[in-house]
């Protein structure tokens, strides 16, 4: 795992202090280098593995995300009501004021 992406683990284990825009960018860096570049097989297995975890971070980041959208639809009566999240609706809703 490269130094960046330790240095952004937060006290525990926990998930990366590392916004989700950045991680992305990351990644795409990589993942170009990768393609574009003749690197040694242990550089490689390097990149693999920072990009590995900034995939995980993009990912968690997501999901995190999702689940502020599902608390924050409301229900017909205009309460705030958790409703899975369906990324195909071409529903509307208000904004919460």
């Amino acid at each position: 795992m490269s130094k960046a992406v330790k240095a952004n683990v937060a006290p525990g284990g926990a998930a990366p202090e590392i916004p989700f825009e950045v991680a992305l960018k990351k990644l795409e860096t990589i993942v170009e280098a990768m393609e574009s570049q003749e690197l040694p097989l242990e550089t490689l297995l390097v990149r693999f593995e920072e990009g590995t975890q900034l995939a995980k971070i993009c990912q968690t980041k997501l999901a995190e995300a999702e689940l502020k959208i599902q608390k924050l639809e409301k229900d017909n009566a205009g309460d705030i009501a958790v409703r899975p999240f369906d990324p195909g609706a071409t529903q509307k809703h208000e904004p919460i004021s």
